[in-house]
């Protein structure tokens, strides 16, 4: 069942938050959905702008809307980090349930009239939209996260309470202290900085460059406000890893079997994600 993405926060339970898996194939497609329907947990299927270059989003959007159509649990279909407006239409006009326009980077006066821009266009169309406020780069030690902060890329509350109230976006992103890809060491989080964004507006609030971080820490950003996270650098290496084992254990290898073996790691994978989202034992 599709739905777009202001709908299913809405189905979030007390203390949960719903995940968000990036599927450039079709293997992780079909892992993230029956990880989905095994917990019957509502989910999010996305296909990043950066990964056009893995597969065209015309042809990887049919089978996201398919297998969200089919899906035994509610389904988002989501743009993720879609940086080109052009690009975000597309993805609108493909099916999308809901779209995130990442101007993170512009000048936040940009960032603004782009996303309050997108969202004029889509809301009427059913389709929600996320935003992203803050700067969360690929820095990854404690020590090169304490220099993002002293340089002032952290999502500033003031900002992001006039950002949504003007905006009018469905979701923000926030950058908090995570970062993008593989860490080396966990994050130093400024939880004091989400809660008092938490508290100043009522827009659900997004982690990205989650993947990695303790169960316990991401209990921690749930209760501090956290309501949908993004997912998928761990997925991923999850089911590269078996399929490289299951190679490297096969004189004669078929795709085939390889993909399918990367496909059962990376359902496992993200059934212990969604557990922990969700609060589930």
């Amino acid at each position: 069942m599709l739905i777009n993405l202001k709908e299913i926060l809405k189905l979030r339970n007390d203390g949960e938050a719903i995940g968000s898996f990036n599927t450039p194939n079709i293997a992780s497609i079909k892992a993230v959905i029956s990880a989905s329907e095994e917990l019957n947990r509502p989910v999010i299927i996305a296909h990043a702008e950066a990964h056009e270059t893995f597969v065209p989003l015309e042809i990887i959007a049919a089978s996201m809307i398919a297998a969200g159509e089919k899906a035994k649990t509610p389904v988002c279909i989501l743009l993720d980090h879609g940086v080109d407006i052009d690009y975000c239409i597309r993805a609108a006009r493909q099916g999308f349930t809901a779209v995130m326009y990442d101007g993170s980077l512009l000048p936040y006066e940009e960032n603004l009239r782009n996303t309050k821009a997108v969202a004029d266009i889509l809301h009427p169309r059913g389709i929600s939209v996320e935003a992203e406020l803050g700067t969360l780069n690929r820095h990854e030690t404690a020590e090169e996260a304490a220099e993002i902060k002293k340089a002032d890329v952290y999502t500033d509350p003031d900002k992001a309470e006039e950002f949504v109230n003007q905006t009018g976006v469905d979701a923000l992103a926030v950058a908090f202290g995570t970062a993008h890809g593989i860490y080396f060491k966990e994050p130093v989080l400024d939880f004091s900085r989400l809660e008092e964004i938490n508290r100043r507006i009522d827009t659900p609030l997004v982690m990205h460059g989650g993947s990695g971080i303790s169960d316990d820490i991401y209990h921690k950003v749930i209760d501090s406000g956290i309501e949908k996270i993004n997912y998928y650098t761990y997925m991923s290496a999850a089911g590269g890893q078996a399929a490289k084992e299951w190679s490297d254990k096969h004189e004669s290898a078929f795709f085939h079997d390889i993909e399918l073996a990367a496909e059962n790691a990376m359902r496992e994978n993200v059934l212990h994600a969604m557990r922990v989202f969700s609060g589930i034992e």
